[in-house]
């Protein structure tokens, strides 16, 4: 079985914690993969070498793999650059994601050059495009991508604050339409019914990240809603 048969129709689990997270660790997002396993998660998307390596040696399931790096030229921050995306290839990672909207990138990169380039050194590698809009979609199939995903819909400048699962899928809808590509569900798909309707849409696989792996969204979720509760009682 092929990695795209692995993955498809399928649910990746997005282990990732940053440094000001309570979370923050490699052998805890290790352990995190883990028990997405267990679970029957199929794949698992996770961030940063040493992160990457520690889940490679705890479960043998397929990785997206990416770097979040900050430059102060450029809004792109998801394995921005050639370096990145090489190192990220390194740990043998069997698809690797990467920000494809048509944003300018640190050092005055070019997306078609990085494509090319990884192409060449490592041709059994997957790309995944995470995208923003439908003019990224026809950007990054254009350079050769394998996947699509929904990933930055939402957090550009101008998509800001819209969401994947809003008024109906239509953002999701219209991908489909447009791409021959597999699209991979990704970003605030936070319920176990969204999840489900992302793949009766036609969603190739989809990912979910803070609402498995971060205890404090999980946790604020409960919060607001317990809050809201009492708010409404003393009305």
């Amino acid at each position: 079985m092929n990695i795209k048969e692995k993955i498809n129709k399928g649910l990746i689990v997005s282990c990732q914690a940053l440094e000001d997270e309570p979370l923050h660790s490699s052998f805890i997002m290790s352990r995190m993969a883990r028990a997405a396993k267990e679970a029957g998660a199929i794949g698992i998307r996770a961030n940063s070498v040493v992160d990457i390596q520690a889940i490679k040696d705890t479960v043998s399931l397929p990785i997206i793999g990416i770097i979040k790096e900050v430059y102060p030229d450029s809004d792109v921050f998801i394995t921005p650059t050639l370096k990145e995306v090489r190192a990220v290839c390194a740990t043998g990672v069997e698809i690797v994601a990467m920000d494809a909207t048509t944003r300018v990138r640190p050092n005055g990169e070019k997306l078609a050059e990085i494509v090319a380039t990884i192409k060449n050194e490592y041709p059994d590698t997957l790309l995944m495009a995470d995208t923003a809009s439908l003019e990224d979609v026809a950007y990054a199939e254009k350079l050769g991508f394998d996947f699509i995903g929904t990933t930055l819909y939402g957090y550009t400048e101008s998509t800001r604050n819209a969401n994947i699962a809003d008024q109906n899928f239509e953002h999701l809808k219209a991908i489909i339409a447009q791409t021959t590509l597999p699209v991979i569900v990704e970003g605030k798909i936070d319920t176990p019914e969204k999840a489900r309707k992302s793949l009766e849409l036609g969603g190739f696989s989809v990912v979910c990240g803070g609402a498995i792996t971060r205890p404090q969204e999980i946790t604020k979720r409960f919060i607001d809603e317990i809050e809201l509760g009492v708010e409404r009682s003393r009305a």
